[in-house]
């Protein structure tokens, strides 16, 4: 499984994909780094069949709408700090990868996972 981190998440996020095995990037690793549009990350979650991760709503809406990005990690945690989005991420990994191997979306709040079709 391939991912692509978006910006406003830690870049730790894409560390402990790695660290599992996942091809991972953030977009950090990208030539426009933090500016690199919400466009430019569907174009890459399409070309290279990464699951995208990302706070973003607009990736949700335009997954519902346009399927696109095909594949989806949403965060709804609202505003915590990089600590514990980094606990609850490395946490719930393995149960993330689980909800992924069977649906498109993923969506991990401060209390649960729920996966979707």
């Amino acid at each position: 499984m391939r991912f692509i981190v978006d910006a406003q998440l830690p870049k730790e996020i894409a560390w402990i994909l790695k660290n599992k095995g996942f091809d991972a990037i953030h977009t950090d690793n990208l030539p426009d780094k933090e500016k690199t549009t919400d466009d430019q990350i569907r174009e890459i979650s399409l070309n290279e069949n990464r699951v995208v991760i990302s706070k973003d709503s607009d990736f949700m809406d335009s997954y519902f709408v346009k399927r696109i990005p095909p594949r989806l990690i949403i965060i709804t945690t609202g505003n915590i700090n990089n600590k514990e989005l980094f606990r609850l991420f490395s946490n719930n990994i393995d149960q993330i990868i689980e909800l992924l191997d069977s649906g498109n979306l993923v969506e991990m709040d401060n209390y649960e996972l729920i996966g979707h079709e």
